[in-house]
């Protein structure tokens, strides 16, 4: 490999903002091996490392940051100047919901490629839980809403979304001497009642039989986040949306598995227009995965 071929810094950038190969490889719809391989190639023939690998995550060495912001742009320069080739001019305004687990994690790039496409279209994002962004679709407040399917609710299928218990980074807890998932009642910091992930939690919990608390309840993945990292609780989170730097359990700890989340691209009534369509198909295009 003697250029920079733009596939495969699109590679390189995928795993930095996923950081993972395994959730990288699939925002851009490769195998895991396909991309190790082709990053790896890369390395080989700059003869520098890009990434440290690590056994849950990996993290850009300070010359793959470098490569990543020379990407950034070089990528961006390349949907620019198909945008400007082969799309129609188009111009308008798209409102869109999207909860906050979905919003961190995987829109993004979805986005970020959108305004490169469509650069005089005006992106509005709602972040609100899927419950809230439910009324607002109905009363044709926004246009599409990325969200977690619950009953009644219309929506293309996008994806399966697993949920897992995150829980707080390994140092946090050699620092206090506290393995907090083994503790009985089980504190949890959850999202607001009404979601999903919420109902989802509190079943499996209780099937397990396992005593709990609710330490913590709050629309904001970020509140939830905070509790974790300060090591006082554990928290149901789509896997998706957990931090790089947090430990994930399952059975193995003692914990019940949690159902996984169905994520859908809903829209209003109001919605049917260029700019909308645009975005749905942008948002189908990067995120969904083959239904089972």
């Amino acid at each position: 490999m003697k250029t920079l071929d733009l596939d495969v810094l699109a590679m390189v950038v995928a795993v930095a903002d996923a950081g993972s190969f395994v959730r990288g490889a699939a925002l851009v719809h490769r195998s895991q091996a396909a991309l190790s391989m082709q990053i790896r190639a890369l390395e080989e023939s700059i003869g520098k490392p890009l990434f440290i690998r690590a056994p849950r995550s990996v993290t850009p060495t300070p010359d793959g940051q470098t490569l990543i912001a020379y990407a950034r742009r070089m990528l961006a320069l390349r949907d620019e100047a198909w945008a400007s080739l082969a799309h129609p001019e188009v111009t308008g305004r798209v409102s869109i919901g999207v909860p906050d687990d979905y919003a961190s994690s995987l829109m993004p790039p979805v986005l970020r490629k959108f305004s490169a496409n469509w650069p005089k279209v005006e992106i509005q994002v709602i972040g609100l839980p899927s419950s809230a962004l439910m009324p607002l679709l109905k009363d044709n407040k926004i246009d599409l809403a990325c969200i977690t399917r619950t009953r009644g609710l219309a929506g293309e299928f996008i994806r399966f979304e697993p949920m897992v218990w995150a829980a707080p980074p390994a140092a946090v807890s050699a620092a206090s001497g506290r393995e907090i998932w083994r503790e009985r009642p089980l504190p949890v910091a959850l999202f607001g009642g009404g979601s999903v992930a919420h109902t989802n939690a509190i079943q499996a919990l209780e099937r397990a039989k396992i005593a709990y608390r609710t330490s913590y309840e709050s629309p904001s993945l970020m509140g939830l986040c905070s509790m974790v990292a300060a090591g006082l609780a554990i928290a149901p989170l789509a896997r998706c949306a957990v931090p790089e730097t947090f430990v994930t359990l399952g059975r193995q700890h003692g914990l019940p598995e949690l159902p996984e989340l169905e994520v859908v691209l809903a829209r209003s009534a109001r919605s049917n227009r260029p700019p909308c369509d645009f975005l749905a198909d942008q948002i189908l295009a990067e995120l969904r995965v083959q239904e089972r």
